[in-house]
């Protein structure tokens, strides 16, 4: 489930490719929704479990509380790995090693999720979030320096969060800069960079960070810390693929989404599914290109897919935790 391992070389900053004309903003909302209404009906049955099982190996599992030790991160890790309960799977005829595509923690805990997998056999990710997250607000060195910790400790991933008063006042260039010398100390990880796109003011700033973000040398584009009033939409997202597919044909890289923040529902993945095939086409739908930011949505994923295998709620026969 690791990432590929062609890392996005970036690109000079060309501020062409931020010059764009002011985009309709309830135009996107319309054609957004109207995309994901006219797929969504036929999504049913085994398509739906099957649209599922390819959620469910997307997800960065995460866990990002004051609170976290090395025993929450010992059974994130220990889910990540086996995802649904065995006779889900079973019962399903799975004939295939599904996993999660990472598990997602602070720096300070990366060594402790890393020191899991390792002590389990597994190369899964371990994505970690830094560069001040979630607010970006520490200095230019305190981020860098906190992505080179977390690549010490076993990284292997890196989520940053830009500078979004950058972006708010178009300073692109700086915002390019700081995102360079991000992508600098990640080193051989793989990096994806949080747009925070809640706190952006329209979407014509989303497509822009997203491009600069692109151009700095990120990985993958990400919606949102999660920690945001308002987080990932489907919006949101087809913003953000048209500037992928826009990068793409500029340059033939592959760059990947991540939605993050408030995808709690299996109708939350399978619209961000639907969305990702239908913008960025088949060759994205894989935890190469395509990763979700979640805590809580693995539950819903693996409740409604005993439903489906059972025919009947779990009820008196409760399934762990996420």
């Amino acid at each position: 489930m690791t990432l590929g391992t062609v890392i996005n070389p970036g690109m000079p900053f060309d501020p062409a490719l931020v010059e764009v004309n002011r985009l309709n903003d309830e135009e996107i909302k319309r054609v957004s929704k109207l995309l994901i209404t006219k797929r969504l009906a036929g999504v049913k049955g085994k398509h739906r479990a099957g649209w599922l099982l390819r959620a469910v190996s997307c997800i960065d599992l995460t866990t990002l509380a004051g609170d976290d030790t090395e025993a929450n991160v010992l059974r994130l890790c220990h889910k990540a790995l086996n995802p649904l309960r065995r006779d889900i799977v079973d019962k399903l005829g799975l004939n295939l090693d599904l996993t999660c595509g990472a598990v997602c923690v602070y720096p300070a805990r990366v060594s402790d999720a890393a020191g899991v997998l390792r002590n389990a056999g597994s190369n899964l990710p371990v994505a970690s979030v830094a560069t001040g997250f979630p607010a970006g607000q520490t200095s230019l060195q305190v981020r860098l320096d906190e992505i080179r910790y977390a690549v010490a400790s076993g990284a292997t991933e890196i989520d940053i969060v830009i500078n979004r008063r950058h972006a708010i006042a178009h300073d692109w260039d700086l915002l390019y800069d700081e995102i360079r010398q991000m992508r600098e100390a990640c080193g051989s990880a793989h990096m994806k960079a949080i747009l925070a796109v809640g706190e952006l003011p329209t979407f014509t700033e989303v497509y822009q960070a997203s491009m600069v973000a692109m151009m700095a040398g990120s990985d993958f584009i990400k919606t949102s810390t999660g920690k945001e009033s308002v987080n990932a939409t489907i919006p949101v997202g087809y913003v953000m693929c048209r500037a992928i597919r826009d990068y793409f044909a500029k340059t033939g890289v592959r760059i990947g989404l991540k939605p993050a923040g408030g995808l709690r529902t299996c109708g939350d993945a399978i619209q961000w599914l639907i969305l990702v095939k239908e913008e960025l086409g088949q060759a994205w739908l894989n935890p190469q290109l395509f990763r979700i930011g979640a805590s809580g949505l693995l539950s819903d994923i693996e409740k409604e897919l005993f439903i489906y295998a059972f025919g009947h709620y779990p009820v008196g026969n409760p399934l762990p935790l996420a």
